[in-house]
């Protein structure tokens, strides 16, 4: 039987959570790239390209829309495997098939399956660890981190192999098969009583849905960051190629950020404090990114951005559970909800943006961002009326 407890234990349930959370935002760093590749094979249009990232994100908002309802019936179990097997049917789609039907409904199948695979570890680490959710979360997000800087660097590799780029997809699908002989046995926590009896029934809180928000806003500076920083720093003289690679630096350091967020979040107390923290990082970070015109800078504000950005999403996460009131699986799906919203919308909208005013211009989006983001944790921390007791303070 699992309990909520303030001591932290990494158990086999917490091991496989984080290892298939490295396998699915492998796939997802991954899934760029790659959708780039295949327009050279089929030459469709740059159109068609943002189509591929809206269905994605339209399969993870649906993700979003249902998981609550599934949980109260399937267990964690089922979820998590059933969730991890769909995912392997969506890369052998998007790479066995040809053609932009078949590939597009693998895009879909990725966003719901990935997304549903995503929803089901954050439960499962929020069952397992309750008041230390900030911790468990941070920790896994760091194969996160490490598999932001490898997916693309494999894919590239292979791409030139003669493997092919397809053969990166199916990486963390073997490392999948190997996760399930290994812990097909073991036990997932079961939903804990104190919220299963509530997570059918009622409203959200308030400041709930405001870390929601906070969550979805956090994780759109990322993505407008990932779409279109290699175009600014194409204004900074450097080439296509290169610029696409300074993106790295952007991975880099969220990876580093995790490792430290990781580190800081093992004393309790710390979560909104980190989080302030990282979003005046993330500011500083952007502004040294977009006003200068030196590539060497731009690439030191595009790291010290990673940096910033790296903690957003998982403490974000952590607060929104903390503040369900016993409806975490609710509040889990509903934050999956808004982020697949957002991150359909936020690209599309920047890109917009760029068209009628220039993309220097149109980045003034970012700062707006992280600015509504402070806004809506100054705002859900006076609603829960935490503002002196952060995450891991309270039972």
């Amino acid at each position: 039987m699992y309990r909520y407890t303030n001591a932290f234990v990494r158990d086999s349930a917490t091991w496989l959570s984080y290892a298939a959370l490295g396998c699915f935002t492998f796939w997802l760093y991954a899934f760029g790239p790659a959708v780039t590749l295949l327009r050279e094979e089929l030459g469709f249009s740059y159109t068609l390209l943002g189509i591929y990232s809206v269905v994605w994100a339209l399969g993870a908002a649906l993700t979003g829309a249902l998981f609550a309802r599934v949980a109260r019936h399937v267990s964690r179990g089922v979820l998590f495997w059933g969730a991890a097997a769909a995912s392997v049917v969506g890369a052998a789609l998007f790479t066995l098939g040809r053609g932009v039907p078949v590939t597009l409904i693998a895009a879909g199948l990725f966003g719901l399956a990935g997304t549903t695979l995503l929803t089901a570890i954050q439960a499962i680490l929020s069952d397992r660890h309750g008041s230390r959710r900030d911790r468990a979360l941070t920790e896994a997000n760091i194969g996160a981190g490490a598999s932001a800087v490898f997916a693309p660097l494999v894919l590239g590799a292979l791409a030139v192999s003669v493997l092919g780029w397809r053969a990166t997809f199916a990486l963390p699908a073997v490392v999948l098969l190997g996760l399930y002989l290994r812990y097909r046995h073991e036990p997932l926590p079961a939903v804990p009583e104190q919220h299963s009896r509530t997570s059918a029934t009622g409203r959200l809180p308030l400041a709930c849905w405001l870390f929601a928000v906070l969550t979805a806003v956090s994780s759109a500076v990322e993505f407008c960051l990932v779409y279109f920083g290699p175009q600014v720093l194409l204004g900074t003289g450097l080439s296509a190629a290169a610029a696409g690679t300074a993106l790295s630096a952007n991975f880099l350091g969220i990876l580093i950020g995790r490792l430290a967020g990781a580190r800081i979040t093992r004393s309790p107390g710390r979560t909104v404090r980190l989080l302030y923290v990282s979003l005046a990082v993330t500011g500083v970070g952007f502004l040294l990114f977009w006003l200068t015109g030196n590539p060497v800078l731009a690439v030191i504000g595009l790291f010290v951005c990673g940096v910033g950005i790296a903690n957003l999403y998982p403490l974000a996460l952590a607060l929104t559970l903390d503040a369900a009131d016993g409806r975490e699986d609710q509040a889990n799906a509903r934050s999956q909800l808004v982020l697949g919203l957002v991150a359909a919308v936020s690209p599309y909208l920047l890109g917009t943006l760029a068209d009628r005013h220039g993309l220097a211009t149109a980045f003034a989006l970012e700062p707006v961002l992280i600015g509504l983001c402070l806004l809506l944790l100054w705002a859900g921390l006076r609603v829960r009326g935490e503002s002196h007791a952060p995450v891991g303070d309270h039972s």
